[in-house]
């Protein structure tokens, strides 16, 4: 990343906290979510193999005619009008994470269980999780919240921030275009082989930013008031209890550091501790995870401030 990518970098993490998400007419994600859901109307009807193969095309030609384009015109663009650079590169990396959305997604969660209104927590909990909401329970739904604050700080902010800190926003736009393919494809079900490429491609890039967030919510939680030692503790013991490779990392970090159960019935039981779960353990899990955010943000930066006086 040049010096100009951590302008970048600092204009969209002030747009994102400025303005949160941008509404759908406006956002490349969801741009980018229609054109997947053309490009799944030519799935092959049947066979796994030409599924599967299908579905690997399908990924690989989406980012190569997003990224390379992007490469391109990017440079071209700053040859001739640098400001204006500036700011597409900005609203574009803003698209690629999304901290303010996450933080208020489960805000609006939290306010309807405190106020006693299960059935609007229910129905904004979909924006959280991709299990059925509808009979979940106060408990539940404040454990879907926790598990949201730590495993979507991976792919929300920690995991596109990597790939631009590396590659530029060609990377992070690349992570985003899988990370979507992989949200909307890659689960078992109707798609599992036609999204089977997509969710391994997922796994592999998440695989460093998913350990790197759990460790940054072991170090906040020292920071919160937390407990960093359950946290470590709950992250090396249990982080293979869920189906992902990557997931449980975050979430028994967070887990332990709240010292409270996270659970998915029939899928996963995460034992940070013996306290009941709350309100106040939901509240603590939006600090540890804005902490974590917060570090992130200034490691990527030190990095690059010292790296541009090596140069």
């Amino acid at each position: 990343m040049e010096l100009s990518g951590l302008y970048i970098l600092c204009g969209a993490l002030l747009l994102d906290a400025l303005l949160g998400e941008v509404p759908n007419l406006f956002h490349p994600v969801a741009w980018l979510g229609n054109l997947i859901s053309l490009e799944m109307k030519l799935e092959p009807a049947a066979g796994t193999r030409r599924q599967f193969f299908f579905g690997a095309a399908m990924v690989i030609t989406t980012c190569a005619a997003v990224a390379v384009p992007l490469y391109f015109g990017l440079a071209w663009l700053l040859t001739i009008n640098p400001l204006i650079y500036v700011i597409l590169s900005v609203y574009l990396l803003k698209n690629t994470f999304s901290l303010r959305g996450l933080w208020q997604a489960v805000q609006e969660v939290k306010q309807s269980l405190a106020g006693s209104e299960i059935e609007a927590a229910r129905i904004k909990a979909r924006a959280l999780v991709s299990r059925d909401t509808s009979g979940l329970s106060d408990e539940q739904l404040m454990s879907a919240a926790v598990e949201s604050c730590a495993e979507n700080l991976c792919d929300s902010f920690i995991a596109p921030l990597f790939y631009f800190a590396l590659f530029g926003l060609p990377g992070a736009i690349v992570y985003r275009i899988i990370n979507t393919f992989d949200a909307m494809v890659g689960y078992h079900g109707r798609w599992e082989y036609t999204g089977k490429f997509a969710a391994r491609m997922d796994d592999a890039l998440n695989y460093v930013p998913a350990r790197l967030s759990a460790i940054l919510i072991v170090t906040a939680s020292g920071l919160c008031r937390a407990n960093p030692a359950g946290s470590w503790r709950a992250m090396l013991a249990q982080h293979g209890r869920t189906d992902s490779p990557n997931a449980g990392w975050s979430m028994c970090a967070m887990a332990g550091s709240l010292g409270i159960v996270l659970e998915k019935s029939g899928e996963y039981r995460l034992t940070g501790g013996s306290a009941v779960i709350s309100i106040a353990a939901v509240t603590q899990s939006q600090a540890v995870m804005l902490t974590s955010a917060g570090m992130w943000v200034i490691m990527i930066a030190a990095a690059e401030v010292l790296l541009g006086l090596a140069r």
